[in-house]
């Protein structure tokens, strides 16, 4: 009798279970997906990475939708390759205009590197230009500072407030030129 109620009961529960039953196996259904984006649907397989562009001569995030999430590198070139045609449009430039500023950067941990391509960089007016690429990488976890060098020895660049610096820069040291919106 209780090898009974247990057979019952184990059919009862598959039964209830709502998987039918069939003969052979069947192709899964993919399930549908959506990640967050604001204003709307997304894209199966597709991710959100923010650089930050100039616009108003303040720092802007904007997001940009990448197909799988990018290395350090891969996410500088996305800056580098400027504001679109629906941002320009919307106002966002780059102070970003040399061709050799950067030419690379690596991630170790909580730390990117930026490689530059000159040495007569860090001017103090240059400011948006290492605002945008140390608030633009600072955006990836588990990103916390950026430091620029040439051939290995670390540069001289400005903070938001004008002053240089030779150390790792984070998101705070240019919290000033960032746009309130």
């Amino acid at each position: 009798m209780r090898r009974l109620l247990v057979l019952v009961a184990v059919a009862l529960g598959v039964a209830g279970c709502g998987v039918p039953l069939d003969s052979e196996p069947r192709a899964a259904q993919p399930m549908a997906t959506a990640a967050a984006t604001p204003g709307g649907g997304a894209t199966p397989g597709t991710a959100t990475e923010r650089i930050c562009l100039v616009r108003d001569s303040q720092l802007a995030p904007v997001p940009r939708r990448v197909t799988t999430p990018l290395s350090a590198d891969a996410h500088l070139r996305l800056l580098l390759d400027g504001p679109t045609r629906a941002e320009r449009n919307e106002g966002y430039t780059s102070a970003l205009t040399g061709a050799t500023l950067v030419t690379g950067a690596t991630q170790d941990g909580g730390l990117v590197t930026v490689e530059t391509g000159s040495q007569e960089l860090g001017r103090a007016d240059d400011v948006l230009v290492f605002g945008q690429v140390v608030c633009t990488l600072s955006s990836r976890l588990p990103v916390g500072a950026v430091e620029f060098v040439h051939d290995g020895s670390r540069l001289r660049v400005p903070r938001g407030d004008g002053s240089l610096t030779a150390g790792p820069l984070t998101i705070a040291d240019y919290a000033g030129l960032l746009a309130t919106e």
